[in-house]
């Protein structure tokens, strides 16, 4: 199959002007080795059943005669042969004038400790599930890019996907291997597959140690059930403990190794002093790095949720939260919350390292566009306010309003707040 264009490829090649190798992390089946290809000459798979053997006796005897072949050189799976790592390190100390000569991909369910960090050598960069617009799900007519340097979207871009379109995707996740399969139901085994390889393998043998699949089970239910929400931990915890007899410690051990594996991520909150420190609510945003993995550990289909749009309205938050995060490592970015005591909220904030920020709304549908749009408003005037007072830190005003929906059209409100589909975005 030709491949697909990810929107790290441009990392990926301003990467390699500055280092000699990159080592590309992220979830199972997010397509790093596929990626990491399209860039090399030579592959060196350590889990090639014809050639593990040798491979496995030369890393270990005398790894840097793999540095011979045709460069760039991929070496896939390289934790099952560790000194490949210092090899590497040497090589690139040996020749730093080389930059892009090796790719190290692997399985985040191996974690290897490796003699020395890679540092200013082999640089890491994370790679995440397909965003819609990678997918081909969104059209990309509305760049955040040019939203940011306050370039007008064009014309009335409209959102192809339905509601019950962005239920399928959402429940099929970002998986390149979706792409490969003609048959829409088949799709969807992929991440219920994915989800029971992480409770079932990948839990114990990222550390080689024996950990419960109905623990792991439970927790991610837990977590998919307060997807999108501000609950704090105790509350994850004690809904895990009431079917299961698990400690608070290995309750917080599991959601750490959930963590590594790349399966959920808690994401941070702004915390501006334009309000009493007392106001703000300084407590982490649940998610999952895919939605497909939420509605899997539900136990949940596509038909389910035109049952249940509320339980869909915090997926759909999450499959944004997806794609913003993809699109903001092109724009350099993070991505945070606000949320105070007056219940004033702001679902997504995205930071660019140049200063600028987003505070971004995330509706479902139409009828909380307005509220998204009055909520937004708010926060900018309390940033307002607060930098009218004197000897106060002055706080930049936000550069770019928006409320991401879930079909419609795009378009800039009377207000000057942008609001354009899921579908119809891109980095």
């Amino acid at each position: 199959m030709e491949y697909i264009k990810r929107i790290i490829d441009k990392d990926l090649d301003l990467r390699i002007k500055a280092f000699n190798a990159i080592q590309i992390v992220g979830p199972k089946g997010c397509g790093k080795t596929r990626t990491a290809k399209e860039r090399c000459k030579t592959i060196i798979e350590f889990e090639d059943e014809e050639r593990r053997n040798s491979y496995l006796l030369l890393a270990d005897t005398n790894p840097s005669t793999f540095f011979s072949n045709t460069k760039p050189i991929l070496f896939d799976e390289w934790q099952d042969a560790p000194k490949i790592w210092g090899a590497i390190r040497k090589n690139c100390d040996d020749n730093p004038e080389d930059f892009g000569s090796y790719y190290l991909t692997g399985s985040t369910s191996k974690k290897v400790d490796t003699p020395h960090t890679g540092t200013l050598r082999i640089s890491t960069v994370e790679m995440l599930p397909m965003s819609l617009y990678e997918s081909g799900d969104s059209n990309g007519l509305v760049s955040l890019t040019d939203l940011f340097n306050n370039k007008e979207i064009e014309g009335t871009p409209q959102s192809q996907l339905s509601i019950e379109q962005l239920i399928y995707v959402s429940c099929r996740g970002g998986w390149p291997k979706t792409l490969y399969s003609n048959d829409d139901k088949a799709k969807l085994l992929v991440a219920k597959d994915a989800y029971n390889q992480i409770v079932k393998f990948d839990i114990s043998t990222i550390d080689k140690s024996k950990r419960k699949s109905s623990w792991a089970s439970a927790i991610l239910k837990s977590y998919a059930r307060n997807i999108g929400t501000l609950c704090k931990k105790n509350v994850l915890y004690n809904d895990v403990k009431e079917s299961l007899n698990i400690s608070e410690d290995t309750f917080d051990s599991y959601v750490e190794i959930l963590k590594e594996l790349y399966v959920i991520k808690d994401y941070n909150a702004w915390i501006p002093q334009i309000r009493s420190k007392y106001s703000l609510r300084n407590v982490k945003k649940h998610m999952f790095i895919d939605p497909s993995i939420a509605i899997a550990s539900l136990g949940l289909d596509p038909e389910y949720f035109l049952s249940d749009f509320d339980l869909f309205g915090y997926i759909f938050e999450s499959l944004v939260y997806r794609d913003l995060n993809v699109y903001s490592m092109a724009l350099n970015g993070t991505i945070s919350h606000y949320h105070d005591k007056f219940d004033l909220e702001v679902d997504a904030v995205l930071h660019l390292r140049n200063g600028k920020y987003a505070l971004i709304e995330i509706k479902l549908g139409s009828k909380g566009i307005e509220k998204g749009i009055k909520n937004l408003l708010k926060v900018k005037e309390l940033i307002i306010e607060h930098n009218k007072k004197e000897g106060s830190l002055k706080y930049r005003e936000p550069d770019l309003l928006m409320v991401i929906t879930g079909n419609g059209i795009a378009y800039k409100s009377k207000e000057g707040i942008y609001v354009v589909p899921i579908s119809c975005l891109k980095d």
